[in-house]
């Protein structure tokens, strides 16, 4: 009981009383791992070829198994009570097109949709159904991406807090306050990137709070975000921390005296319209409705007969063993 009161106040105790609590060897609760199901399973697609993972009927379940693997690795090394899959209900939500109609534009199939890999959409199906079968949660919203579930859920619950994914946007939910960490996959499961506000500042010059200004800024083709033609990223974090973010820069636009070279200046200005919406479409939602979910982290499959059932279906016995085994503690 003490351990969990410990866990509902640490976010709010002052950094001298947490680091008090630490110094006297009261142990700081848990983490909740919050995960990034769509950037997971697409890099675990691309990561494992088809041919090494098939079912007896020949159907590809390379993503399904490579993802098990990634949340065995994650509980074992991270050491969780709780845990969130985030899911993408709509990839590329209508209000955030309605104000930069580019955004992922390049990415919609002829069809309408997302233009992903033929023998990956069946394996998402089957991923939920093993994450069922096990207890752990998975939610979306409808109108939302993952990375808003994701954004709503390191702001609602209790830190501290690791949010997984190999997605730059979200480097701004990094929080030293609130203990909001990014455990980067840039480099895979294996090596992940432990990122507080310190590391977010080392790599790109800005604190994490800053991230949406600066990607506006520098742009993002993976998602199409054009940014402002001839400002990279050292450009960039230099007007972030002159001006003290876009509001300030745009402001400054207005004022002849404010020392913007005047190539500098034309670019901005020509840029204006775009400034005005683009930290909109790259923040992410903090305030996704969302049901009431059960957080914890079970020791043990929620319907283990199912679990054995699927993993013999789907050639996912080692997969689904090594996950269990993550979840009742085991090395």
């Amino acid at each position: 009981m003490a351990i969990m009161y410990m866990a509902s106040i640490w976010p709010g105790l002052p950094h001298s009383v947490r680091g008090l609590c630490q110094a006297v060897g009261v142990p700081q609760p848990s983490p909740i791992l919050l995960i990034d199901s769509p950037s997971l399973y697409f890099r675990a697609y691309f990561g494992i070829p088809e041919s090494a993972a098939r079912t007896d009927d020949g159907q590809p379940v390379n993503a399904v198994r490579g993802f098990l693997d990634m949340l065995a690795q994650l509980v074992r090394t991270r050491r969780p009570d709780r845990m969130v899959c985030a899911l993408d209900y709509d990839w590329r939500p209508a209000w955030r097109v309605d104000l930069l109609p580019s955004y992922k534009a390049h990415r919609v199939a002829p069809e309408g949709g997302e233009e992903v890999p033929d023998t990956l959409s069946p394996q998402v199906p089957m991923i939920l159904e093993v994450l069922d079968a096990l207890g752990i949660t998975a939610v979306g919203a409808t109108g939302y991406e993952a990375d808003d579930v994701l954004g709503t859920l390191s702001v609602t619950q209790p830190g501290p807090v690791e949010v997984v994914s190999g997605d730059r946007d979200l480097f701004q939910l990094v929080d030293d306050v609130r203990q909001v960490r990014l455990l980067y996959v840039g480099r895979g499961v294996a090596k992940l990137d432990d990122c507080d506000d310190a590391a977010v500042r080392a790599r790109y010059g800005v604190p994490a709070d800053r991230y949406a200004d600066f990607a506006a800024l520098r742009g993002d083709p993976s998602d199409g975000l054009p940014g402002v033609p001839g400002v990279g990223e050292k450009t960039a974090a230099r007007l972030i921390e002159r001006y003290d973010g876009l509001p300030g820069i745009l402001a400054a636009l207005d004022d002849p005296g404010s020392g913007f070279a005047p190539g500098l200046r034309a670019k901005l200005t020509g840029a204006r319209d775009y400034l005005a919406v683009a930290p909109k479409v790259v923040r992410v939602a903090t305030d996704v409705p969302l049901p009431a979910l059960t957080t914890a982290l079970p020791s043990a499959p929620a319907d283990p007969e199912r679990l054995l059932e699927l993993a013999q279906r789907w050639n996912l016995a080692g997969s689904c063993r090594r996950l269990v085994d993550a979840l009742a503690g085991g090395s």
